[in-house]
């Protein structure tokens, strides 16, 4: 069972830092490059990772008031044939600093309901449909949303008490793959199975695929855990704790160096955060 203290979650933000100009525009050639391959959606997930290793290398709810705010959009971070697109001024579904119960090899993640600007794989289908459409359409009925990116504030250097935890190259534990995501407003605020108290206020279920680590993999993965470090949290890089069995705990993931990447593409800013290393 997971407990409120297990669930890890607060509002969406972006960090600001002002001196990354060089930095952010040899991201946005990486991402260009990466991108245009048809690959494997794991496979350019992983290639955004070791882009942005390589780059780096060489050098919630917002309170907005929504009616307020600007017109609802779509851009494109890098380039028309990228698999990536911004939302801009939405309601969105915050994921990763979330924990997740397994049931029936699905993970259902307590997010974040969060309003501002995140970026997500375009995920397109049929009829010009993408996730840009999903979401509007969600909140044109109110029942469901679609879970994005954006910087959690809880993960900011300084001021938060959440950390991004490495799994290095060789781990063969699981994580909650959330981007793209449903989630279901109606379970704001309710009891949901594998949760020992009630949702919180905003915040909701989404339902999650899971994605197993190779130890064979180019690259690690990442999750949010506690801040100050705890080395006992690296157990959820091992399979033993970190699984697909019904009853698991997982936390949502991403090969390592995605999260930062896609940070730099939607906001054009390194962001500074607090970082736990095996």
């Amino acid at each position: 069972m997971i407990t409120k203290t297990e669930r890890l979650s607060r509002p969406a933000s972006a960090s600001v830092d002002d001196n990354s100009p060089p930095l952010c525009a040899a991201a946005v050639d990486m991402v260009k490059r990466v991108c245009m391959l048809r690959v494997p959606r794991r496979v350019w997930l992983v290639g955004l990772g070791l882009g942005v290793g390589i780059i780096l290398a060489a050098g919630g709810w917002a309170g907005a008031d929504q009616q307020n705010s600007p017109v609802p959009s779509c851009s494109s971070p890098a380039s028309s044939s990228s698999p990536l697109v911004i939302l801009d001024n939405q309601t969105y579904a915050l994921c990763p600093p979330a924990s997740c119960f397994v049931y029936n090899d699905v993970a259902y993640c307590a997010c974040d309901v969060a309003f501002g600007d995140s970026i997500s794989e375009t995920l397109a289908f049929d009829n010009g449909q993408d996730v840009c459409t999903v979401n509007k359409e969600g909140a044109k009925n109110g029942t469901f949303m679609v879970s994005t990116f954006s910087v959690p504030e809880s993960v900011k250097k300084g001021r938060g008490d959440q950390a991004i935890y490495t799994c290095p190259s060789g781990s063969n534990g699981a994580y909650a793959q959330c981007d793209g995501a449903i989630c279901f407003t109606n379970t704001e605020g309710q009891s949901f199975p594998g949760f020992d108290k009630p949702l919180e206020q905003n915040q909701i279920i989404c339902s999650c695929p899971i994605t197993t680590q190779r130890p064979k993999d180019p690259v690690g993965y990442q999750i949010l855990g506690p801040f100050p470090c705890e080395r006992s949290f690296f157990e959820n890089c091992k399979k033993r704790t970190a699984n697909s069995n019904t009853g698991s705990t997982l936390f949502v993931g991403a090969p390592t160096g995605t999260p930062r990447l896609l940070a730099i593409l939607l906001t054009g800013e390194d962001p500074h955060v607090n970082e736990c290393l095996p």
